[in-house]
């Protein structure tokens, strides 16, 4: 193809939670911080931090908390802005990056079946597709954000919505889009480093459509979405458009006008960021992978195993993604789970390991990348796991 998408996350900002959690959220120790001063729910306050549809410039948030420290359900906004309809918690949302949870999951569950190995290379499964300098790197190193694999080239930065508009109905194949990220060598022997990039889950969807012969969203409707009853997640394919009640993104123009983003081509996203799910039925996932429903224990094991130590992130910080998940310390208590976006819709479902306090935030920004857009997942963050009566052992600032 002759025209050329625009990175999502250049656009929506690639901090992991945005530059106002930077304080409260920290990369967790290895060991499992405590949770057993985990706050009782404040329903006002959290009723407050998502009604503050300023920070960011908001359209609506909905917000599902879950576990045995207390439920609570709340939400905020409107849904559409042309028939001003209150967005309620069973609308659907883009859930950008929290679809590397499934397909994650659907790969273990085959590693679990012999039908692939961890260990086994990218090369094998997918011949053809990757040169031959990358031969080492292996479905291990897909999943947990160690693989190496170079920057995409032929995909300009974002400098406006209106440019993000001009290429929203844009269409990729996958093997196109994993064409962009082959040029040069490897950044880093894989294994060496982490660098958390959306093309290594392209790949591991990839694997699942080579492995079972089909593609990767029915293995996911297969194994996941049907055996837990998640009627309303999706996985769109070559659809545009949210089909059924969902909450609408927006962007705001240069003119100050906020315009409709909803419908926008996922292509480029296969596999890493093109799922549509609603909180509730996210927060069943996150409940049903954590309590062991969907994978033996000891592959299991490894969505909460991060790299070795010596394994740093480009910047020097310790590694913070594990297979399929990423890890974080708020407050002192770790929390493990995955957050999303893409235009007009940012996300966050995150949960202790001993379940007691699980939360999915979903939410719609409506500005381009300023280094605000996780204010309110540090908010709600920072409610969710505060105790006034003292602080929870763990790392400190």
């Amino acid at each position: 193809m002759t025209s050329t998408p625009l990175s999502r996350r250049a656009f929506t900002g690639a901090a992991l939670w945005g530059a106002a959690a930077s304080i409260a959220v920290l990369p967790a120790p290895r060991a499992a911080a405590s949770t057993a001063l985990l706050p009782p729910l404040d329903p006002a306050a959290l009723q407050a931090a998502i009604d503050d549809l300023e920070r960011p410039p908001s359209t609506a948030a909905q917000l599902h908390v879950a576990g045995a420290a207390g439920h609570w359900r709340g939400t905020s906004g409107v849904a559409d802005l042309g028939t001003r309809r209150p967005v309620t918690s069973h609308d659907k949302v883009r859930v950008g990056s929290i679809t590397k949870v499934f397909v994650a999951t659907v790969v273990l569950q085959l590693v679990a079946e012999g039908r692939v190995g961890l260990d086994t290379q990218v090369r094998r499964v997918l011949p053809g597709l990757l040169p031959d300098r990358f031969a080492a790197v292996t479905v291990a190193h897909l999943l947990n954000h160690t693989s190496g694999l170079p920057d995409h080239v032929g995909i300009p930065e974002p400098e406006s919505a209106e440019e993000v508009f001009r290429h929203r109905f844009d269409h990729w194949t996958p093997r196109e889009w994993v064409a962009t990220a082959t040029h040069g060598p490897l950044k880093f022997a894989p294994g060496t480093r982490q660098e958390y990039r959306g093309i290594n889950y392209v790949l591991a969807a990839l694997v699942i459509d080579s492995v079972t012969g089909r593609p990767y969203g029915e293995a996911v409707r297969a194994r996941v979405l049907r055996p837990l009853g998640l009627t309303r997640t999706d996985v769109p394919g070559d659809d545009p458009r949210i089909h059924g009640g969902h909450v609408r993104g927006y962007l705001r123009m240069a003119d100050g006008c906020l315009r409709d983003i909803t419908v926008h081509d996922q292509s480029s996203s296969r596999g890493e960021g093109d799922m549509i799910s609603t909180v509730s039925e996210i927060d069943r996932m996150l409940a049903a992978l954590f309590s062991g429903e969907l994978l033996p224990p000891d592959l299991l094991r490894l969505m909460f195993t991060l790299p070795p130590d010596d394994v740093r992130m480009l910047d020097g910080s310790p590694a913070r993604y594990s297979t399929g998940l990423q890890q974080a310390t708020v407050n002192g208590v770790t929390l493990w789970g995955k957050t999303g976006e893409t235009y007009g819709y940012k996300n966050a479902a995150f949960s202790t390991r001993d379940q007691r306090r699980r939360f999915v935030l979903a939410y719609h920004p409506t500005t381009a990348r300023n280094g605000q857009e996780g204010q309110m997942i540090a908010r709600v963050a920072d409610l969710l796991t505060a105790n006034t009566a003292g602080s929870a052992p763990g790392e400190s600032p």
